[in-house]
């Protein structure tokens, strides 16, 4: 089976869990003998130069095809990657850009932007103001609309160069390009949630973002959830057809770390509680904040380490400050690699506070890395692993109290690292792969 499949990112350019998500998915299936051409919407040969590119004037470069991560060719049998002049940056600062031109100048062979539906939000659901750029909303940047039909054009041009079977788009983004890929070659589309605008906005979103979510899911012959919390809010907010949704969990990387990356354990007195993700308001490190102000009401000894970078950071910072605690928080900005692996090693407990999290990677990383976690009731990853500590993500009182009984009971503590740890080797990317391709096999079946 052959695979068009559209991402907006992949190691070592990711900003969050989509990125370690296309690369594990793709890993599996190409585990499983599918071929995958992955199509990214920026260039990466200066970070890794040794990854076979094409582009649509050149669709047959020639080279070796070593994946970004620079492992050897063999970890990528049957997949090849990539690039299209376009950028596609959405958690960075809000650039402003002006003029409606800029905006809808490039159209797409199956309308653009602004062919895309005419569907209302649901009854009840604010919508923010829709203009030429993103900037209404601070988590987006710049003037994306473009961009996205840039790399919808390109890719359909690609696409002409190219044999596939079906086309998998990932996430909201590539929408337009999946839709215009599959008029264009006739072949189905499967779109991928990994978030939807309700998840990054709350019930303020944004409404042209919304149109292409949905006009993106209502044309897939298949539905890609990654949580059945994910899977109600397409079926509720976007009106989909619920027999053509599935879910598919996500996974982890099942190596393990690699040999002679262990380090020294850090002695130390103090405890430490870490929050590793965006710091936006889906992620609710606010509530982290609060539920941190609580425990060192009643214990000293306790460290907490925001490691990430999102649009609320300086606000978290002044929070801290204003709480009174900001000697008690350390901000490290955002980790990769090796950096995630160590602040890992030093937490004694993972939180994941999230305010709506479709699934959520990081606990089982967390897990992975022998290290308990405590995670919201609204987040997916719930639906799936028994052995954690879960809480309202409102609740920080519960929260707190949670944090405080894990930290000063060490037997509670070990109880949750060693059946977590054990819990998360039932996590696979091939077993993952392995459903998407019942979900590709369904979407192709009426054409056979």
């Amino acid at each position: 089976m052959r695979i068009f499949m559209l991402g907006w990112e992949f190691p070592p350019f990711i900003s969050g869990g989509l990125g370690t998500a296309c690369f594990g998915l793709t890993r599996g299936l190409d585990r499983l003998g599918v071929q995958v051409l992955f199509v990214l919407p920026r260039p990466v040969a200066n970070a890794a130069s040794h990854v076979q590119i094409l582009s649509p004037a050149s669709p047959t470069a020639a080279g070796p095809a070593e994946h970004p991560f620079g492992r050897s060719a063999a970890e990528f049998r049957h997949a090849r990657f990539v690039t299209l002049a376009a950028t596609l940056q959405p958690y960075l600062r809000p650039v402003p850009q002006g003029g409606e031109a800029a905006a809808s100048g490039g159209r797409t062979r199956t309308g653009g932007v602004r062919g895309v539906g005419q569907a209302a939000p649901p009854p009840g659901v604010g919508v923010a103001p829709s203009g030429p750029t993103l900037g209404g909303g601070d988590h987006y940047a710049g003037d994306l609309f473009a961009e996205i039909e840039r790399y919808a054009n390109l890719a359909c041009v690609l696409a002409t160069h190219e044999q596939f079977d079906l086309v998998h788009a990932h996430d909201w983004m590539t929408y337009l390009a999946g839709m215009a890929v599959a008029e264009e070659s006739g072949r189905p589309l499967v779109v991928h949630v990994h978030s939807t605008e309700f998840d990054r906005s709350g019930l303020h979103v944004n409404q042209r973002i919304y149109d292409i979510e949905r006009a993106g899911m209502h044309a897939a012959k298949r539905v890609i959830c990654v949580s059945h919390l994910t899977r109600n809010i397409v079926l509720r907010h976007y009106g989909v057809a619920p027999e053509k949704v599935d879910v598919v969990y996500n996974a982890i990387d099942d190596d393990g770390p690699p040999e002679g990356s262990a380090l020294p354990p850090i002695t130390r007195d103090e405890k430490i509680v870490l929050f590793l993700g965006r710091i936006t308001m889906q992620k609710g490190p606010e509530y982290f904040l609060a539920a941190a102000k609580r425990v060192l009401e009643v214990m000293d000894n306790v460290r907490f380490v925001m490691a990430g970078s999102g649009d609320m950071t300086r606000r978290m910072i002044e929070l801290a400050a204003e709480l009174g605690i900001g000697h008690k928080v350390l901000f490290t900005g955002f980790l990769r690699g090796n950096d995630v692996r160590r602040v890992f090693q030093m937490a004694d407990l993972y939180v994941m506070p999230s305010v709506s999290e479709p699934f959520g990677i990081a606990p089982l990383e967390a897990l992975s890395n022998d290290v308990p976690v405590l995670i919201s009731k609204q987040s997916g990853v719930a639906e799936v692993l028994r052995h954690a500590l879960k809480v309202d993500f409102w609740d920080v009182d519960e929260m707190a109290n949670k944090i405080v009984a894990v930290l000063r009971h060490p037997p509670l503590q070990a109880t949750l690292r060693d059946h977590g740890s054990f819990e998360v080797r039932r996590f696979s990317w091939v077993d993952a792969a392995a459903n998407c391709l019942k979900v590709y096999e369904t979407a192709l079946a009426p054409a056979r």
